[in-house]
């Protein structure tokens, strides 16, 4: 049977198409899952840092607090068999309750010491830090976006469960990726030791998230590259987009969760922290904070954060 020649030539343009978004795939792919130094990020608007919160980031003291520490180093093999990296503070005085960080994407995990400070202060909580894989000083050669890195918090948990002891009182906070993270966790049968889940600058789903990124810096429509880009993952990191879903898991969860979400936040929209509170299945607590952009609300709104947080976790942990 002759093919035609028209049907030839159409059959090559699909086939060129289809390299073309396969390539596409794999170029987004590399440019935000792969574990590399990500170029396109700088001088992203989106992610303009306000005058107010770079002097809290830059100038806080935080910092020269985390260096003055004396950490434990706690190392994790993952079900995939990487080596991850934590860090633990026990309290000044001998407490049960315990604080475990989630960092945002490209972070590390002594960037949580904004928050860790406080709750170490003030609240007198144990600390627990770590890389997330991909990060720090943790393995891992692509970004997990919180889909596996929920089941290394459940990992974690245990680690510290052990240390601190079967009546330990758990609270999970994150920001940005880290919020996803632990709101994937939330979905899971978390031990019930784990009282409280704080998500600060959380987004839906991975795909969303790229969606809205995509269009907004790239001007370009999700298809048909964002689902090769979730395939090329799948393939390669072993999650898609889709599955990667905080939304799913929220409408699973059990443990009461705070969210904290500024409004100027343009690298991942409120609106986002809005749908998850009314998909969220337990008990769940909002605050949207005025001129506050992408994980700035600790920063700029400092005391009305740490009021809401603590109220928050009053009522919640140990009870």
């Amino acid at each position: 049977m002759k093919i035609g020649k028209g049907l030839k030539i159409m059959i090559a343009l699909i086939a060129i198409l289809l390299l073309i978004d396969l390539f596409a795939g794999n170029y987004f792919y590399n440019l935000a899952i792969k574990r590399e130094q990500k170029t396109f990020l700088q001088g992203n608007d989106d992610l303009e840092v306000s005058a107010s919160a770079m002097n809290v980031f830059t100038k806080g003291g935080w910092r020269d607090w985390v260096a003055s520490q004396d950490f434990d180093e706690w190392q994790l093999q993952t079900f995939d068999d990487l080596t991850l990296q934590g860090y633990y503070l026990p309290a000044k005085t001998d407490t049960n309750k315990t604080v475990i960080f989630g960092h945002g994407y490209l972070g590390k995990a002594t960037d949580m010491g904004l928050y860790a400070q406080y709750y170490y202060e003030e609240l007198g909580y144990n600390i627990f830090l770590f890389d997330m894989r991909g990060h720090g000083q943790s393995e891992g050669d692509y970004f997990g976006f919180g889909w596996h890195d929920r089941l290394d918090v459940l990992d974690w948990t245990d680690r510290v469960i052990e240390r601190v002891g079967r009546d330990a009182e758990i609270a999970l906070h994150g920001l940005s990726m880290g919020a996803g993270t632990m709101l994937m966790a939330s979905g899971e049968e978390l031990p019930p030791q784990v009282q409280a889940v704080v998500a600060d600058s959380g987004y839906t789903n991975v795909y969303d998230l790229f969606q809205y990124q995509m269009n907004r810096m790239y001007n370009l429509p999700a298809f048909p590259v964002l689902p090769t880009t979730s395939m090329v993952s799948n393939i390669r990191a072993d999650y898609s987009f889709l599955e990667a879903s905080a939304i799913d898991q929220v409408q699973k969860a059990q443990v009461p969760i705070l969210y904290f979400h500024g409004k100027e936040d343009t690298f991942v929209p409120f609106e986002m922290a809005n749908q998850l509170y009314e998909q969220t299945n337990s008990h769940a607590e909002i605050f949207l904070y005025d001129d506050a952009g992408h994980g700035e609300a600790y920063a700029i709104h400092r005391e009305k954060y740490q009021t809401m947080l603590s109220d928050f976790l009053t009522r919640f942990i140990g009870k």
